[in-house]
């Protein structure tokens, strides 16, 4: 019993105690987050078409990009002015003997001393960016494509032929007509810029025909006596015969 009297008069006795706290918390936060984001589209590689016959192959891309950012606050302040309040607690309170203590209390509760400036770190912020990209495009049927290019290169053959085929019948045409009026005579002034049309169309005779020509038949002055002396000899009549 005589414990419990104790702890109950512990509790219940008075307390003096000086509290002095001062309470004047600045959070100042400041954030900016900038999210920059490059995509790359797969696209359709590029395709070659020869004569109906489409293959495609590797493609590179490349593509280079440069961007900005600019960020600020607004308004803008550099500094802003913190008010200190007077916190002076001398009175409020009384100890056992009278005298006056402080209460824990500020005296001038509200009172501003001064203004301190606080930088508020506000700034612009600019940046650059830039960079490459690149990508690949690969098919994946190799053979498909290998047999698509011999494809391609047969095509190829087939239009060199086909180009060869008419550049020879050209010519053969260009040939006969050139050749039809070197015989009728025909033909174009040498000043003429078609004339390189025949330039290279030679007429010669054909084989088996005898072209037409003269021959010469020299003589010679034995040959002429000869010739003169018999004919007088021919030109006189007979005599008639004697009785």
């Amino acid at each position: 019993m005589k414990r419990v009297l104790a702890a109950l008069l512990l509790f219940a006795g008075p307390v003096n105690a000086q509290v002095s706290s001062t309470a004047a918390p600045v959070a100042n936060s400041s954030g900016s987050v900038t999210n920059q984001a490059v995509q790359v589209v797969p696209s359709k590689t590029f395709a070659s078409v020869i004569n109906g016959v489409q293959c495609q192959g590797a493609t590179l891309h490349i593509n280079p990009f440069l961007s900005s950012t600019t960020g600020w606050s607004d308004p803008y302040e550099r500094y802003y002015n913190e008010p200190v309040y007077d916190t002076l607690d001398v009175t409020g309170a009384f100890d056992p003997e009278g005298n006056p203590v402080p209460d824990g209390r500020p005296d001038n509760p509200g009172r501003v001393l001064f203004r301190k400036p606080i930088r508020t770190g506000q700034k612009t912020n600019f940046s650059i960016n830039g960079g490459i990209t690149a990508q690949i495009s690969i098919p994946l049927d190799r053979s498909h494509i290998r047999t698509c290019r011999a494809a391609a290169e047969r095509q190829v053959a087939l239009m060199d032929a086909a180009l060869a085929d008419k550049r020879l019948n050209y010519e053969l045409a260009r040939l006969k007509t050139c050749s039809d009026l070197m015989k009728e005579g025909v033909m174009f002034h040498p000043k003429s810029p078609y004339s390189k049309i025949c330039a290279d169309v030679i007429l010669v005779n054909p084989p088996g025909v005898l072209p037409p020509h003269t021959h010469s038949i020299p003589t010679s002055s034995k040959t002429a006596e000869t010739s003169d002396a018999a004919k007088p000899t021919q030109q006189q009549p007979s005599s008639p015969a004697s009785p």
